[in-house]
């Protein structure tokens, strides 16, 4: 840890491939020689491993479920034959993901429907492929009961208005929901009610679990009304790790406006190093215990399957971008570099607020005498704002002209976002990595 007035390293956490990937150099250099400009690397391998670690976490409990990936959070078709392979699902929320989901060997079966509203063409596809879709007002389920007319029968879920999100524009209130319940009994059978749904923002476990065990009691007052009701989804919002404990308190604690280019502020950061994570917060969740047991034995009690929605937990560590170095100036204490590229393509930034992982110096000609310096990262457009990174971050040399700076870890969110093609600048492109047995290789994602 360096820490003063202007600098604080904020190393992030690396899987092996990653490593191996930066040490094989020419690699980068190649690939970047290929396609002319910034470009993302991703590592599907990486992602089976993540899916996996949720499968078995629910099969550890005895717990029915599927893992639906948010697809949402990373375009990339490499993901889906993944998914496929492994039996796991995927969530949408428009036509064109439904539709390149099914390209990609998802099964309709395997596909769950989101968002606060849909329009007839996803409603009428989710239909003629036997898709469950989450229906989130009243007159969404009037459509939906329309097209089961011609379409064919259609698998629901009921979106609970979350308790502690009163004004959320997503979800049922508790009379809607009621009403939606009768509703459901008298569209039988071209109307197939099959549980309820929610998503809550935050990464805590216990509201998580409340609201479930809400659910399962409503489950079963339910099915006492002749719906055989046999689904709960608690969405997604899995927290996920980048930086270690001690980085992240540090700065959360000593942070200070000149670490940042031009005194920047920001409200609020991701979270950058929180417990538990991934199949571990899943793992707690089905732990907590409600009236004596557990929430994994009131689903196996109740005959209720899970599901589950991770998009950036399925996704961590499972990719980085890549920006070319277009030249530095130093800025009084500190140095200005210029990428190739746009800061929408790290999308943090264009929420309010700021990507805070190190990017990693790959020089061209390293030098191993040089002096470490300190700098913010700009990108190529003309506006001031454009900016990747305004903390100043310490580089073990100056960058040139020529060089990689590479973003670790950007799979989840921040290659797919905000990206624009603003100064006719093309998007960077996903590079998929592939592992042989000394080497990698590798191809454009489809």
């Amino acid at each position: 840890m360096v820490l003063n007035a202007s600098l604080i390293d904020l190393p992030a956490l690396e899987q092996d491939w990653q490593r191996r990937v930066r040490a094989d150099r020419q690699l980068l250099f190649d690939i970047h020689h290929a396609v002319g400009g910034p470009f993302h690397v991703v590592y599907p391998e990486q992602f089976a491993d993540n899916l996996r670690s949720f499968q078995k976490t629910l099969a550890g409990h005895g717990v029915r479920g599927q893992v639906y990936y948010g697809k949402k959070a990373n375009k990339a078709g490499c993901w889906l034959p993944t998914i496929a392979d492994l039996d796991g699902a995927v969530d949408v929320a428009s036509e064109p993901e439904l539709v390149h989901a099914l390209a990609h060997g998802i099964r309709g079966r395997d596909i769950g429907v989101t968002g606060a509203a849909k329009t007839d063409g996803l409603l009428r596809l989710a239909a003629r492929h036997d898709c469950v879709v989450a229906i989130d007002a009243l007159d969404e389920l009037d459509r939906v009961a329309e097209i089961a007319r011609n379409a064919g029968p259609v698998r629901i879920l009921l979106r609970t208005l979350p308790p502690n999100a009163p004004h959320s524009r997503f979800g049922l209130s508790a009379t809607d929901l009621d009403t939606a319940i009768a509703l459901c009994a008298r569209l039988r059978p071209q109307v197939e009610l099959i549980g309820f749904s929610f998503h809550l923002d935050g990464y805590a476990v216990a509201p998580r679990a409340e609201l479930a065990f809400d659910l399962i009691r409503l489950c079963a007052k339910t099915k006492a009304q002749g719906l055989p009701l046999t689904t709960l989804s608690i969405g997604g919002g899995f927290a996920c790790r980048y930086l270690g404990n001690d980085d992240w308190n540090t700065f959360v604690t000593h942070q200070r406006d000149e670490w940042f280019h031009a005194g920047k502020r920001f409200e609020k950061f991701y979270p950058y190093a929180q417990d538990p994570t991934g199949a571990d917060m899943l793992d707690a969740i089905l732990t907590t215990a409600f009236e004596g047991h557990t929430l994994a034995k009131h689903l196996r009690d109740n005959d209720i399957q899970l599901f589950i929605e991770p998009g950036r937990a399925l996704l961590i560590d499972a990719g980085f971008t890549v920006f070319p170095v277009l030249g530095y100036k130093q800025n009084a204490d500190y140095g200005i570099t210029t990428v190739h590229g746009l800061s929408m393509s790290v999308s943090e930034q264009w929420k309010g607020s700021e990507f805070l992982p190190d990017p990693i110096l790959v020089p061209r000609n390293p030098d191993s005498t040089a002096e470490p310096i300190a700098t913010c990262v700009g990108g190529a457009s003309c506006m001031e704002y454009d900016v990747l990174t305004w903390r100043k971050v310490p580089l073990p040399q100056r960058p040139g002209h020529g060089d990689m700076l590479l973003y670790p870890n950007t799979a989840g969110y921040q290659m797919d976002k905000n990206e624009s093609e603003f100064h006719q600048l093309p998007l960077p492109p996903k590079v998929v990595i592939t592992p042989q047995e000394d080497r990698f290789q590798w191809r454009l994602d489809k």
